[in-house]
């Protein structure tokens, strides 16, 4: 089975232009505007300025989004890509100073280890996540078991960059260089690692 070539530079790059070019026509046309970090997404959608909370109906559920205006359609009616902790998700009702503009505010938060989102109902088109570049955070802002992964998968990143062992190979190394010393006796010449 023949592959076909990988694109050149230039080829890859208006790729990735019309790709995002097509998403964010799709995403526009959308009844709402939503953004999202890794712990969190909020949607934003607009509504009449006349409205008040009790002509609206908000259902937010562990995998399910419902949003109308009673006696209409719904705004969003779908299942999410992954369950949300609905006790820590809220909305709101937010007007626009300026121009006197209502929106819903919804913020929805992720379950624990859940990833990027391609979508916020699974019925919406989706989002390349591969694409997401997310804010640079300090490390000193993480919590210390993150900070911990962080700082090993940088370490081990640039000691693959430099062509050596990463942390983990290198505690293989060690377990065995201790285990050759203690054990004088034992004939490893033929041994094989990794």
């Amino acid at each position: 089975m023949s592959r076909s070539p990988s694109p050149t530079p230039s080829e890859q790059r208006r790729k990735d232009a019309e790709q995002k070019a097509r998403e964010e026509e799709e995403q526009s046309k959308l009844p709402y505007k939503w953004t999202q970090t890794l712990e969190e997404a909020d949607v934003i959608i607009p509504i009449p300025g006349n409205l008040k909370a009790r002509d609206l109906i908000v259902e937010l559920k562990k995998t399910h989004l419902k949003v109308a205006i009673k006696g209409q359609e719904p705004i969003i009616d779908g299942d999410f890509p992954f369950p949300i902790l609905t006790d820590d998700s809220t909305w709101i009702i937010s007007t626009n100073d300026a121009d006197g503009t209502k929106s819903i505010n919804i913020n929805l938060a992720k379950s624990r280890g859940t990833n990027w989102w391609a979508h916020i109902v699974t019925s919406a088109p989706k989002i390349d996540v591969t694409k997401i570049q997310p804010e640079n955070s300090k490390l000193s802002e993480l919590d210390g078991e993150t900070r911990g992964m962080v700082e090993k998968m940088m370490y081990d990143q640039e000691m693959k960059r430099q062509g050596k062992p990463s942390s983990d190979e290198q505690q293989k190394q060690d377990l065995l260089k201790k285990f050759m010393k203690e054990h004088p006796e034992m004939d490893f010449s033929g041994a094989k690692i990794g």
